[in-house]
Formats: C-alpha cells, structure tokens, sequence
C-alpha cells in the first residue's frame, strides 16, 4: 500500500493481511472497493471502521453515485485524527477512482490533475473507461452528486439501460412524479389538445446542441438547412409512461387523457433536430405542449385617500 495524500493509503486487497504494515501506517479505517465481501478478510477484530462499496470493475458498473459518501468517509477519519487505506482487489482501477474523486473534492481539481497526481505516487493505477467518463461527470458536477440535475439523471437513465438491456422491469425510482396528480409552483407544461399536465420544468434534461445540418449528413435529404435548433423537449421518464416503456426498446408516447400523440422514446437513444444524440431518448415535440407559469398575484399597497383640508374661520 502507498501514501498517497495524509491520512490516505490506496492499496490492493493482499495488503489486509499485512497486520504490521497496517499498524505501521496507524490505519483506523478500511474502505472496500469491490465485489468480494471484505469481512472474511483479516483483520477480523473490531479495532477498524469499515465501509464497503459492493461494485465490480465494469465499465457498466457505478461508483458516481458513491463518491460522496466515500469522500465523507475518508474526509471524517482523516479529519479526526485516522488513517484510511482504499482498496479494492489489485488497487488499480475501482480504489483509484475513488481515490481520485477525494482528491478532486478536497483540493478543488479537475479530473486529470487529479488523477496524475495518484499516477505519480502509483504508477499502475489504471481506471476503465466507464470509471473515467463517471470523474469527468464528477467534476462537471463540481464534485457533489446533485440527484436533480439533468447531468446525472441522464446518467442514471444510461444505467438503467446498461443493466436491464430488455427493459422488462425498471426501478419505480426512476419516473418523476405525474404532474397532475402533485401540486407544484414550478413551471409546468401541458397537453395542447386536452390541457393535461404531463410534465414540469424539473424533468427536461438538456443536452449541448449538437452540429446542426451537418450531424444528419448520413441522411439523404434535400431539406437540410443551417438552422440549429431542438424541437423536442428531452425529459427523465414520467410515471403516466410506465407501461408504455416496459417490455420495449421504442414506441411513441401519447397523452395519457387523450391519446394524442405527444413524441416518442427510445432506449438504444435517438437524435435530436439540432443533431445531438441523446441516449435514452424520451422526447416531446414542443409543438405537442403548451409551457404554463404561474404568475405571482401580489397585493397592491392601499393608497390612502388624501383629506380634504377644513377651511379655517378668518379672525
């Protein structure tokens, strides 16, 4: 195992059984990166905090969604006194990813400073490429895994597809609450043809535009202008779709009152009219919805009414 920053050792799942190394280095915490559970591991007695982070070292898998919880747990031991050692199974790619998340964290780096920090004090830290795409969102993120923000939603939707490829059962957590049934001051959008809420401002994920004519270059068409502009509204799935997303990799999305046609989903990602490609794609056509805000009644201030000045009797 090799110091890395005070307080913090990354190493690989052998260096458990070094009993004096471990008392060498002061270590009072172990964090766990892996798919084997440490408990059998030595050291078995309780003279260690532990924390495990059940993931295998996928591309697939997800460790942005721990990054916080991992950095609270080194940041509190090292912040009281404690020494930590990250480890997962060789100490190269699922431990140095989230070694190097607490770095980011703590000194305020991006990604690739970072991370060539960790490779100047171990060299054969190697992270896999879903690991590194998940720092990059990290640190777009300003290292805080906000669940509301588009960029993660988006990431999460990519997950879900990763894992369940058929798509015949998707985590109920992962719809947003039907408008029409939750009341909310935000800004909402409806049905243009019923006047139903279908979604609210909170879902729409935005996506960076994309090259315009020239991204559809592939198709052969004689319509093509210069014009960059999205079309559709690019959301996280609503609950009034659930059963229309189960079981199917695409299809259209109709108003749930209704029936009218209001756009299309599709899980392998689809691409919109600015050219950019969104995976998952669920899309509404903004010509399908009509944008609702709600506007502020304030009380006027009661003016008083001036009085009439009494006409004084001359002396």
């Amino acid at each position: 195992m090799l110091l890395v920053d005070p307080g913090l050792y990354i190493g690989a799942a052998a260096d458990l059984n070094d009993r004096q190394a471990l008392a060498d280095a002061a270590v009072t915490h172990i964090l766990s990166v892996d798919s084997v559970d440490p408990s059998p591991l030595p050291p078995a007695d309780d003279a260690f905090r532990r924390k495990w982070v059940n993931v295998l070292d996928e591309v697939t898998s997800d460790l942005l969604s721990h990054m916080d919880d991992c950095y609270l747990f080194i940041h509190e031991a090292v912040g009281g006194g404690g020494t930590v050692i990250v480890h997962c199974q060789a100490g190269r790619s699922r431990s140095a990813t989230i070694v190097t998340a607490y770095l980011m964290k703590r000194y305020r780096l991006g990604f690739s400073e970072a991370y060539h920090r960790l490779k100047s004090v171990k060299q054969d830290v190697q992270v896999n490429s879903g690991f590194e795409g998940q720092l990059c969102l990290y640190e777009a993120m300003h290292c805080e895994v906000d669940t509301s923000s588009p960029v993660y939603k988006q990431y999460r939707l990519s997950k879900i597809t990763e894992k369940y490829p058929e798509m015949q059962q998707v985590p109920r957590e992962l719809f947003a609450v039907d408008p029409a049934y939750s009341s909310s001051s935000e800004v909402s959008y409806r049905c243009r043809k019923c006047r139903r809420t279908v979604f609210r401002g909170s879902s729409i994920l935005s996506h960076p535009v994309g090259g315009g004519a020239s991204a559809f270059g592939h198709k052969k068409s004689r319509n093509l202008t210069g014009d960059v502009q999205c079309t559709s509204y690019f959301i996280e799935p609503v609950l009034w779709m659930e059963q229309a997303l189960l079981g199917v990799m695409d299809g259209q999305l109709l108003c749930p009152k209704c029936s009218s046609k209001l756009g299309s989903f599709s899980w392998c990602g689809d691409q919109c009219s600015c050219g950019r490609w969104v995976t998952p794609a669920f899309q509404l056509h903004r010509n399908r919805v009509d944008e609702i805000r709600q506007l502020s009644m304030q009380k006027q201030d009661q003016v008083p009414t001036p009085q009439t000045p009494t006409p004084q009797t001359a002396q």
